[in-house]
């Protein structure tokens, strides 16, 4: 009997994958030692295009900055051309800085007398087409569609005149690199001589000549969507039809056509009648990585809610509703503060869903809601200072979160700019805290994790980091200052770019 063998190899095969090892790859922007950060440098959103080529951030100014892959190009060639000539395509990415472009200005509205300021909320690519890059961009209320091309910069080509056989005109035509001013005519002869035009005239003398050998990138608005929200707008998503989108704000989500910036359709309001009833709020909305009939959006309450455009216009009614019961007796004050969700992002496979709240990211399955598949704990050792944190609004940020390519981990940002990478495989007990600084790994201290508990056939995971109250996961004692809300993983690879304050920092595995 082979049965045993058979276990033996199927358990291999399952076996979680080795905790991954984080390496510095590149800096933008770095800050010297007590360097001002200038407050509208911060960065406030960051997105790799789907092929990981391109990566754009957006700042507290207005601004977005492009920064395009440059290792592979250096190489040419398929990945497939590469093995044959047996390259090792295992070099970490590596980016430079391709362009930047004022995407938003501060406005004022003047019907509810509010500023509206020029901070870019989310940024996110749209399909290539031509060699040009397009994208979309959104500030609190208004949301554009940019394209971003190579323009061929036409120049004229100086007159060539041979200064040798110069005569006549050809003095006047170089006048104005004579130091002593000469009197001219107004025809454009010269008073002390007088000269003709050679037989067969001039032969040095070359017409101007337009020369385009110099490219620019040049960045042009192409669509402007705005006047359809009255609150705030906290996300924007692309279809996977390629043709449309959703704006989400407090209240409602709209679907827009890319084509079209004069009307959107209302697909989700949850806006009551009398707004004393109000008692949750939109926080994050996003299509399904394939189906497009299909998006999710999260909500001040901690449940996320999947609809299909299919049923109806209006979608009001959710399709399934993911949310965890809350434990008996656990009830405070702060209960539903934390329980907010500050961001969500489908897996690339569409069958997962990472959530993050204000203490632990979840993992969902959507055919599955009971509750999460794996809880990680972000940041457990910030509990017993939730007063502190309630006092300086530091309970009210919004961190982001992220997965992998290959939906392996997940990964999200704390304080002391700080982030964490969590394996989610069955059976992984990867929990690792780094610094986003030069030496990711300088404060690292490995703390034992919980090992997975198994409920019947779904394996729900808590992961934790230290428990010492009054430092962080490393020992240190933390600065809620300094957090680290936006990062994004690499579509394909082990990569993550990640924002501290207006530094953009890389790292690989």
């Amino acid at each position: 009997m082979n049965g045993g063998d058979e276990g033996a190899e199927s358990a291999a095969q399952a076996s979680p994958p080795q905790p991954l090892e984080w390496k510095f790859s590149q800096v933008f922007g770095e800050r010297t030692a007590g360097e001002e950060v200038q407050e509208v440098d911060i960065i406030s959103a960051i997105e790799f295009d789907k092929t990981g080529d391109h990566l754009a951030t957006g700042d507290r100014g207005g601004r977005v900055v492009l920064f395009e892959r440059t290792d592979t190009k250096d190489h040419g060639g398929s990945r497939r051309d590469l093995e044959r000539m047996d390259y090792s395509t295992s070099r970490h990415p590596e980016f430079r800085y391709k362009t930047e472009f004022q995407s938003h200005e501060p406005e004022f509205d003047y019907l509810k007398s509010l500023e509206i300021e020029e901070k870019i909320n989310k940024i996110r690519w749209c399909q290539t087409a031509n060699g040009a890059l397009f994208l979309l961009s959104t500030n609190d209320k208004t949301i554009k569609f940019w394209k971003v091309q190579e323009k061929k910069v036409k120049k004229i080509a100086d007159m060539n005149v041979d200064p040798s056989k110069a005569v006549g005109n050809g003095n006047v035509a170089s006048s104005s690199n004579n130091v002593s001013p000469k009197p001219y005519l107004a025809n454009g002869g010269s008073p002390s001589k007088e000269f003709s035009f050679p037989p067969g005239g001039i032969p040095s003398l070359r017409l101007p000549t337009v020369t385009s050998n110099e490219t620019s990138l040049v960045a042009r608005c192409r669509r402007v969507y705005a006047h359809a929200h009255d609150y705030h707008i906290n996300s924007i998503s692309n279809n996977s039809d390629g043709e449309t989108f959703i704006s989400a704000d407090d209240l409602r989500i709209n679907l827009w056509n890319l084509e079209i910036s004069n009307q959107s359709f209302n697909i989700v309001d949850v806006k009551p009648a009398n707004m004393e009833d109000l008692t949750e709020v939109i926080t994050s909305a996003e299509f399904h990585p394939t189906h497009c009939n299909m998006l999710a959006y999260s909500s001040s309450k901690g449940s996320i809610r999947l609809i299909d455009l299919r049923q109806s216009a209006l979608c009001d009614s959710h399709a399934i509703l993911f949310e965890e019961q809350e434990a008996p007796g656990s009830r405070s004050f702060f209960t539903e503060i934390i329980a907010s969700i500050s961001d969500i992002k489908f897996a690339k496979d569409g069958r997962h869903i990472l959530s993050r709240d204000y203490m632990n990211l979840k993992l969902w399955d959507i055919n599955m809601d009971s509750g999460p598949v794996a809880t990680f704990q972000v940041h457990e050792y910030l509990r017993p200072k939730l007063c502190d944190l309630y006092e300086n609004d530091s309970i009210f940020d919004k961190f982001e979160c992220c997965l992998s390519g290959d939906g392996l981990r997940v990964a999200t940002g704390s304080y002391s700019n700080l982030f964490r990478v969590f394996g989610c495989a069955p059976g992984s007990t990867e929990a690792t805290t780094l610094e986003a600084s030069k030496n990711p790994m300088r404060r690292q201290v490995q703390t034992p994790s919980r090992p997975s508990r198994s409920l019947s056939s779904i394996t729900r995971v808590v992961r934790r980091g230290s428990d010492v109250p009054g430092v962080d996961t490393n020992g240190n004692s933390f600065d809620f200052t300094t957090k680290l809300l936006h990062l994004a993983w690499h579509p394909t690879e082990n990569s993550i770019a990640c924002a501290a304050a207006n530094s953009l920092y890389m790292y690989y595995a």
